[in-house]
């Protein structure tokens, strides 16, 4: 059996024992990234070093290599870069919370910003109806 998809019609020299080990050989290369091209995954790439690291997870799955020890192996070898999802750890804890730091802290700010805006609103208007707006966002 030949693996699957777009790699199937470029590289027919893989032949799988089961289906199992196909779909473990998509599923990993698709996680794992080309060095070369850095936004296409080891599956979608037609360079020569993505075809080199195709044939080294092919030849540890062969080998009966684990998915996590496919995977370390190469991070060991080319560093988390080679992974779609880098692992969560104190080194890329700006890429997995920066976003929603960022989406809070911007929240915070407009917040902040309606909030003076809205009392500035208030000093505009004169005597009672000032009075009783200032009372009631008080009472928030």
């Amino acid at each position: 059996m030949v693996f699957s998809g777009i790699v199937r019609a470029e590289h027919p020299q893989f032949s799988f024992a089961s289906p199992d080990q196909e779909q473990r050989f998509l599923e990993l290369t698709k996680e794992l990234r080309c060095l070369v091209c850095q936004n296409q995954s080891l599956a979608d790439s037609k360079a020569g070093l993505a075809d080199d690291l195709r044939k080294e997870v092919f030849r540890l799955l062969q080998e009966g290599a684990s998915d996590q020890a496919i995977v370390d192996f190469l991070v060991q070898r080319y560093g988390e870069f080679v992974l779609y999802k880098p692992r969560v750890k104190p080194a890329t804890y700006a890429l997995w919370y920066g976003p929603a730091a960022f989406l809070l802290l911007g929240a915070l700010a407009l917040f902040i910003l309606i909030r003076r805006r809205a009392k500035k609103a208030v000093i505009a208007l004169s005597g009672p109806q000032a009075e009783q707006v200032r009372r009631l966002l008080d009472q928030d």
